[in-house]
């Protein structure tokens, strides 16, 4: 069954063979449940090595998905910036996406595939939208870019979604880390001040609203493209820690510091807000960071 894209909103289900990469990761895990009733082949790196061409090749051609969804990606932002992570970086955020976009071709498959605000230059206070000009200023932004590349210039049916700043339940692979909500949370128990960065501002985003917008995505009658899926709002890490300390009553010293005190081998972006101009807002930041709070205290 071939994807049929609508060029007018739609809202048929989505009833096809769905398979997710990348399953034991933040985003993973949450794909695997928006997309529980459809009963998803969820694959990790154990599974299949997105980097091997023709693994991707013999192991998509016997599944035969109508839907592939890759939230794997190499994100060791800093570690890029050293010649041997920098080449498993290309391989893995560069390569890989390009050898499952030309298999999907071949069967006949739409792919979905995540990228990052990272990807821009981050010097523009209007924020970003589809259509800006991407100028990656990392090596890690680079290898996204190439996969941007890869994925947009194959023959597939492709949605490249950009988005940044995840948080969520921790993945449970060992490229999974914690998210900036459960990290400061953490420090939180066994210190009584942090420096926390005033600067770099960008939009949070909660995985189970960013699976969840991936979904409408798909059965939204929405063409093939570049799409921007963020939470609403924005705000620097020092904002961002002042919330989730707000939030989650937690007492503790905040001291905001520039950038230039902790120094990172991996320039970031200043300001890399993602516009979103084609699909409907998701809720703001703050509500996001309510219902993963919610969800902690129940897990």
């Amino acid at each position: 069954m071939k994807i049929i894209i609508k060029n007018s909103m739609s809202t048929d289900k989505f009833q096809g063979k769905v398979l997710i990469i990348g399953c034991h990761g933040m985003l993973g895990q949450d794909l695997k449940q928006v997309f529980s009733d459809c009963n998803p082949v969820c694959w990790d790196k154990d599974e299949l090595d997105i980097t091997d061409r023709e693994m991707v090749f013999e192991k998509l051609a016997e599944m035969k998905p109508d839907l592939v969804i890759n939230s794997a990606a190499y994100n060791a932002v800093d570690d890029a910036e050293e010649d041997d992570s920098f080449e498993l970086a290309k391989k893995i955020n560069g390569e890989g996406p390009w050898n499952l976009a030309d298999a999907c071709a071949e069967i006949g498959a739409t792919l979905v595939h995540y990228s990052s605000d990272y990807v821009f230059a981050g010097n523009d206070a209007n924020g970003y939208d589809e259509e800006a000009v991407p100028d990656p200023q990392s090596r890690y932004a680079e290898s996204k870019r190439m996969g941007e590349l890869n994925v947009l210039n194959s023959k597939a049916n492709v949605f490249l979604i950009r988005t940044c700043r995840l948080f969520g339940a921790p993945g449970v692979s060992t490229g999974s880390k914690n998210s900036f909500v459960d990290t400061m949370l953490e420090l939180a128990k066994t210190r009584d001040e942090l420096k926390v960065v005033n600067e770099e501002v960008a939009a949070p985003t909660y995985t189970p609203d960013l699976a969840a917008q991936t979904r409408l995505l798909i059965e939204g009658g929405y063409d093939p493209g570049i799409y921007h899926i963020t939470n609403s709002g924005s705000c620097n890490w020092y904002e961002f820690a002042q919330e989730i300390f707000s939030q989650a009553k937690v007492s503790i010293k905040l001291l905001p510091v520039p950038a230039s005190e902790f120094p990172r081998p991996a320039a970031r972006p200043d300001y890399s807000v993602l516009i979103n101009t084609k699909l409907p807002p998701l809720r703001s930041w703050q509500e996001a960071v309510a219902a993963h709070l919610a969800a902690r205290s129940t897990n």
